[in-house]
């Protein structure tokens, strides 16, 4: 592994998957840090702030899932623009790019946030808020949304940071600004009885530190990615450029989520234990997709430089091997989920009907999730590239209108819970042939350097 100082990689050069391991590992404490800290917000007012407090923060999770995956996709936006100039050494293109990605993020944190505020209360009765939960959730998410500035500053630098290789900063950042957040979600909740306004605070100030902590970090760097605030100002061109990804990318995060909302509509269809059970069980899918995610972001990073350095082998390996390891990650993961799942199931509920419920999701699941790697993967693949709409569009079609078709049409049909969860994987395997055929004739034409 060839390292440089502040912890930075070369990833045009050593051993390719070695690097990517040492590349992805900190990205995944980062990522189940992220989990076990969100999870912690939910148990703190689930047990001391009472039900309906945890129902009105639980009632606002499809929208911060939609505003946050929102501007995580723009920061991995910015990662592949910052890796492509990094590999071909233009440091003074390196430069313009992360100034100028630091106001547009900072601007598009801004934005959503002052919008989202303005409009929660609009957003919330769409989604079918329940009328005793309303002033809670609406009291809960813009409290939250508040933070949304400082979420966009924090997903800037990380992905400035994995362009240069260096993950390890974001992973200490983040577990600095994750413990604090703890630490206030018991204070707010249990001394001040702030109930769901406590938490929210506590997300917005952690933000903050974790943003501040990462923007210092770059003030402190001397080489091309370092913030500079004499050097601040907006080039047209490369805004052009990190919009052209990062945008795709963002509503890629966010349909997502909104696709979901058909799913678990149907879900509702059934009695309560399939729902609880369902809800248990979803648990490991943020647990594994984020440990996967994590090796998308290194294929995206290690692409990226190797096609600006001109290596087309290393690029074509980086895709290759980064397919592999995350098959292989959510292929181990998911034997242990259907051997030990109902040890796993006992950590969120105690009734034994729900965990059997449960069971029906993650056996299903469980011989499902590696299949999504062939999707996931290759968009970021794509992405690599610099092809960000296409994929998309894909994803769009294949993802989200081809679940939505399924509910209305085959589960309409069975209306089996079966049914319902065997669109993951159909929907996976036709997305992810889509994104492989336009990645292979994208490959074929792109010129290196």
């Amino acid at each position: 592994m060839t390292l440089k100082r502040h912890g930075t990689m070369d990833m045009t050069e050593g051993p390719l998957l070695k690097n990517i391991v040492a590349f992805s590992i900190p990205l995944m404490l980062s990522n189940v840090l992220q989990v076990l800290f969100n999870m912690s917000d939910i148990a703190v007012v689930g047990r001391f702030a009472g039900a309906r407090a945890l129902g009105s923060v639980g009632s606002t999770a499809i929208l911060v899932t939609l505003f946050t995956g929102f501007l995580i996709g723009m920061g991995s936006g910015v990662n592949v623009v910052v890796a492509r100039f990094l590999g071909a050494q233009k440091h003074r293109d390196v430069s313009e790019t992360v100034h100028t990605s630091f106001l547009v993020l900072l601007l598009s944190g801004l934005l959503l946030g002052l919008a989202g505020f303005l409009l929660t209360p609009q957003v919330l009765s769409l989604l079918g808020t329940k009328e005793e939960l309303m002033a809670g959730a609406v009291r809960y998410l813009r409290i939250y949304l508040l933070g949304l500035p400082a979420l966009a500053v924090f997903n800037f630098g990380n992905g400035v940071l994995s362009a240069s290789g260096d993950t390890r900063r974001p992973l200490v950042f983040l577990s600095m600004a994750g413990a604090l957040n703890v630490v206030l979600n018991l204070v707010f909740v249990i001394l001040f009885h702030m109930a769901e306004a406590g938490v929210a605070l506590a997300s917005a100030i952690s933000q903050y530190v974790s943003a501040a902590l990462i923007v210092l970090s770059l003030c402190r760097r001397s080489e091309s990615i370092g913030l500079h605030r004499q050097l601040l100002r907006m080039s047209a061109e490369k805004c052009r450029l990190v919009l052209s990804i990062s945008i795709p990318s963002g509503c890629q995060n966010a349909i997502f989520a909104i696709a979901n909302l058909f799913i678990q509509s149907a879900v509702n269809t059934f009695d309560a234990v399939m729902v609880e059970g369902n809800a248990a069980a979803a648990n490991a899918d943020a647990l594994i997709y984020d440990l996967m995610a994590a090796v998308y972001t290194a294929c995206s990073s290690f692409m990226s430089q190797n096609l600006g350095a001109g290596k087309r082998k290393r690029v074509l390996q980086s895709y290759l091997l980064s397919l592999s390891l995350s098959f292989g990650i959510a292929a181990v993961l998911s034997l242990f989920l259907v051997a030990f799942g109902r040890e796993f199931l006992s950590l969120f509920t105690r009734e034994e009907a729900v965990a059997e419920a449960g069971l029906i999701r993650l056996r299903v699941m469980g011989f499902s999730y590696a299949f999504s790697a062939f999707m996931d993967c290759t968009i970021a693949a794509s992405r690599g590239l610099g092809k960000s709409f296409v994929p998309t569009v894909i994803v769009i079609l294949g993802s989200c209108v081809f679940r939505v078709i399924w509910v209305y049409t085959v589960f309409a049909h069975f209306h089996t819970i079966l049914s319902l969860y065997l669109l993951y994987i159909f929907s996976w395997t036709i997305t992810g042939a889509a994104e492989m055929i336009y990645f292979a004739r994208c490959y074929a034409r792109t010129e290196c350097g």
